[in-house]
């Protein structure tokens, strides 16, 4: 046993025996998926993928439904910051349900929206097998951002040579949003990527207006999805955005 996981570790992509696997399966586009993404999807028999809540789809479940019609398919609500949902105990179910399909002999993939390294939710359920089963073998397979796919459909760098790149979660802060901005803009050599801008698009874009950045702001809506947006800023008229959406910056 110890010696097929110290194999299964140099070579983490192959292993005869039931493993837990984390796939990216990237922003929306079934094309984006990675050929590792595809072949653990083939072997698990079983794929977890979230859910918001009992009424809802799930988008992760969607782009991979060609290669999952005849798996186990297991919805697992995610708390997605809601308040109505304690995550602690989601996490807790989530990683009892893994475990028996695991000790079943069955392996398990669950799905991750984009990279599994960016605002992954799975991270935690990850954490909860490693920590209290160490017997399992786990693995990360990474997908295609949608900061990635938004800055390829717009030719758009998001850094280069010296440069910084900046990566954060959208704030509901007027001052904390401004501050991050001038001070990006003062540098001069960084770049920003926002992310979940949704709801506070209104916010959002009265500072861009403030800091003459609107007409080179780059939004990305609902990447890789069929209502996929892709323009600056400064052509969107909307009053809102869906959840999926993000801005990018550069002030060269």
């Amino acid at each position: 046993m110890i010696i097929k996981k110290f194999l299964s570790l140099l070579n983490p992509y192959k292993t005869d025996l039931p493993t837990f696997t984390i796939v990216g399966v990237g922003p929306g586009d079934p094309s984006l998926l990675t050929i590792a993404a595809v072949d653990a999807i083939k072997k698990a028999k079983v794929i977890v993928f979230p859910i918001s809540d009992d009424n809802k789809n799930s988008f992760a479940a969607e782009i991979v439904k060609k290669y999952t019609k005849f798996k186990k398919n297991i919805p697992i609500i995610f708390p997605m910051a809601r308040k109505d949902f304690d995550p602690d105990e989601i996490w807790s179910n989530a990683v009892e349900k893994i475990v028996k399909f695991i000790q079943n002999g069955e392996s398990v993939v669950l799905l991750c929206l984009g990279d599994t390294s960016l605002f992954a939710s799975s991270s935690n359920i990850l954490r909860l097998i490693k920590n209290n089963h160490v017997e399992i073998i786990t693995k990360t397979i990474p997908g295609i951002s949608s900061i990635s796919a938004a800055a390829a459909l717009n030719e758009f760098d998001l850094v280069k040579k010296g440069e910084t790149l900046i990566i954060k979660e959208c704030s509901s802060s007027e001052s904390e949003l401004t501050t991050l901005i001038r001070e990006s803009k003062a540098n001069r050599r960084t770049v920003l990527a926002i992310m979940k801008v949704g709801k506070r698009w209104n916010l959002v874009r009265e500072i861009l207006k403030k800091e003459n950045i609107i007409n080179s702001t780059v939004i990305a809506l609902s990447v890789g999805m069929p209502d996929q947006i892709i323009q600056y800023a400064s052509q969107y008229k909307k009053e809102f955005m869906p959840y999926f959406s993000l801005i990018l910056i550069r002030f060269d």
